[in-house]
Parts: C-alpha cells; structure tokens; sequence
C-alpha cells in the first residue's frame, strides 16, 4: 500500500474520532447538566449553549496555532498530541463534579484541538496531484460523518450504557487514535529553522490573496449551512411526526442521513473534481445543496425531510473537498500548516454561527425559515464563487497551470 494512503486511512479514523468526540455531547448535555445539580429549566439551557459553543469558539482560536506549529515541527506530533489530549480531557468530563468544572474541560478541549489540521495538511502536502482529490474527498468524509453522526452515537450510547459511559467510550476511542497514529502514520518532514512568520508576513507571502479568501468564506458558510439546523431539528420533527416517542431517533436518524451520503459520494466527487477541476464541482454543488434546501421548509413527514437531507449530503461531499483542493492548489507547502490552520477556524466559527443563525431565525421566524434563509446563503455564496473562483479558475492561465 503506498504511504499516502495508509496515512489516509489511520487520519480518517482518528478524523471521525475526533469528530464524534465535538458533537456527541450534543444530545446528552442537558441531561448530564441535569445530572450535575442544575435544575432550573432555563439555566440548564443556558448553561447547555455554553458548553457546547465554547469549544468551538476556543478551536476557531487556536486552530492557526497548531497549524503554524505543524509547519514548524512536522503533522504527526500534532497528531499524536491533539489524540491524547482529547482522550484525556473526554475521558475526564465523565467525572466531572459540577457543570463549572464540565465548561472548563470543554474550554480544555477546544484548545487541544487540532487534529483536524494537522491530518488535512498532511494529506494534501504528501499526496500526488493525481490522487489529492480522492485522498481529501475521502479524508473530508470523516470529519462530516462524525460531526453529524456524532450525537445520534452519543444518544445511543447514553440509552444503552449511561451518560458518564459517552465521555469514557468517547476518549477511549480517542486512546485508540493515538496509538495507531503512532503505529503506522509515518511523515517524513524536514524541520527548518527558520523565523516564525507573523500574520502580515504570512499574507504577504501569500499568493492568491483574493482566491484565499473567498474559499475561506465558502467553507464557513458551508459550514454555517450544515449546522443551521441543528437547533431546531427536533423541534421541526415533533411538529412533523404523529409518533412522539421516538422523536429522538428520528431526528439522529436524520441526521445520520446526511453523513451516510457523505460517506458515499465523496470519494467518488474528489476523483471527479481530479478529472474536471474542483471549481466547476464546487459551484455545481453550491447550486444544488442551495435548491436542496427549499423544498426542506414544506415537507409534510419527517421521512420527506431525511430523504432530502440524504440529497444533501450528496451535495455536500463536492464541497468542503473542492474547497481543501483549491488552497492546496494555490498554497505553497511550507505555508500550508497555518493556511489549512485558518481554513479550519472558519469552520468552527460557521458550526457556532450555524447555530446561532438557526435558532434565532426560528425563534424570530419559525422553524421552516431556517431552511429558507440557509438556502439563500448558498446561492448567494454560489453567485460570489462563480465570479471570484470559477472565472479564475477557468481562465487558460489557471487551466495551463
């Protein structure tokens, strides 16, 4: 098996781990807080919004940081320290004694994150051209499906074992990513001495300032897209379903849909993008997954809404790789750690506005709005990428090199 694609296959599961080990604590959280001596309904709530932003928020920061020292010290220590980092502070939230020390521990984890960094940079600087859109098409799907998959697991866990058993089987899997990154990732990175850039520096030397930045806009709008409905999904569903006992699984189930599809069609876009560029992908996925997003607001049946949600999930497996394969494209390497590092930011900071925006709007609004204003986000972004990243990218100059 060649190097890049072992490497590939043992990031991809610690990419899911970690994943899984952000979102899982989605459906539980209220409940532990519960658990943790806070009664009061609306207290639980806030202290809820709390603990699952922070960690986002905090990764947004620290993201560049862990990028800049992957550039600095090679992809697989950050690998390794971002692993047992995350198995320690997961495994310590099951025995947390109060929901202060809880949001402490959440802080902890954003900051020790990075794996998703450091894996993406790897992948893109030690894969041929040939193979970068597959090898990030499926590298991408990992971090989609744990993120979406992630609170339907930690529901299941926490029906079956207890909810102090979704921390420890959680950083136990984390224990595991870090013993087979150990094992079997193997980089091989020639540390430089050389002065640590600023962030003028950095975008000084930054090529394609303009394309940079209109792909960091992409990925935290899509960002914003994915998770726009994550507050109110439950609450979409209860009012769509007869069957209220298990409104529960049908909203992970939906969820879950759109991961299975991911799961699906990204390895098979990646490739395609390899064949016809990454940009006409793109832009063809933005059109749809903006158009997949109206007929959300109208269903009748939460069986009509998991069927789109699946359709979407198509869509998006063209996306956030197509985004990953054009700053590969226009990144020189020694770069790339702290510009993927940004990239990341980005989408932490569209997973906290994603749900901001999506429980405001459907406080405000109602919940079918939701669907509405996200989808006219993404033909918007779709008419900016057509003229910022299409035209320019198509132009010979692009095409010649």
């Amino acid at each position: 098996m060649p190097l890049w694609k072992r490497n590939l296959f043992v990031c991809w599961f610690g990419l899911f781990v970690s994943g899984v080990g952000m979102s899982q604590i989605a459906p539980v959280l209220p409940l532990f807080i519960k658990q943790l001596g806070v009664e009061d309904a609306s207290s639980i709530a806030q202290y809820s919004g709390i603990a699952f932003g922070v960690t986002y928020m905090i990764s947004a920061v620290f993201s560049p940081v862990w990028g800049l020292a992957a550039d600095k010290y090679g992809r697989k220590p950050m690998l390794l320290r971002a692993s047992l980092g995350m198995a320690l502070i997961v495994g310590c939230m099951g025995f947390a004694p109060n929901v202060h020390v809880l949001i402490g521990l959440r802080l902890l984890q954003g900051i020790i994150t990075g794996y998703g960094t450091a894996c993406t940079t790897l992948i893109a600087t030690q894969t041929d051209q040939e193979h970068s859109g597959w090898a990030l098409g499926t590298l991408s799907t990992a971090s989609i499906a744990g993120s979406l998959l992630g609170p339907t697991i930690g529901g299941l866990i926490s029906e079956s074992f207890g909810m102090q058993n979704v921390f420890f089987i959680t950083g136990a899997l984390f224990l595991v990513a870090f013993i087979t990154t150990l094992l079997f990732v193997t980089e091989s990175f020639e540390r430089r001495e050389q002065k640590v850039l600023t962030l003028k520096e950095l975008w000084r030397q930054t090529p394609e300032k303009s394309l940079t930045m209109t792909l960091f806009a992409t990925f935290l709008i899509l960002t914003v897209a994915l998770y726009s409905i994550e507050p109110i999904i439950t609450v979409y569903i209860t009012h769509l379903s007869d069957n209220l006992s298990h409104v529960a699984l049908i909203a992970g189930l939906t969820f879950s849909a759109s991961g299975l599809a991911n799961i699906i069609a990204a390895p098979r876009l990646g490739k395609l993008s390899d064949k016809i560029g990454a940009h006409k992908v793109m832009l063809g996925a933005l059109i749809a997954a903006g158009i997949i997003f109206i007929p959300q607001a109208f269903v009748s049946s939460p069986w009509q809404l998991m069927g789109l949600r699946f359709l979407l999930g198509l869509t998006v497996a063209g996306l956030l790789p197509s985004v990953h394969i054009l700053i590969k494209k226009i990144t020189p390497p020694a770069l790339a750690g702290r510009v993927f590092g940004f990239s990341m930011s980005a989408g932490y900071l569209g997973v906290f506005a994603g749900s901001v925006l999506g429980g405001q709007v459907a406080g405000w609004f109602g919940a079918r709005y939701v669907f509405l204003v996200t989808s006219a986000l993404l033909l918007l972004n779709a008419v900016w990428v057509y003229f910022r990243v299409y035209t320019i990218m198509s132009s010979p100059k692009e095409t010649a090199s």
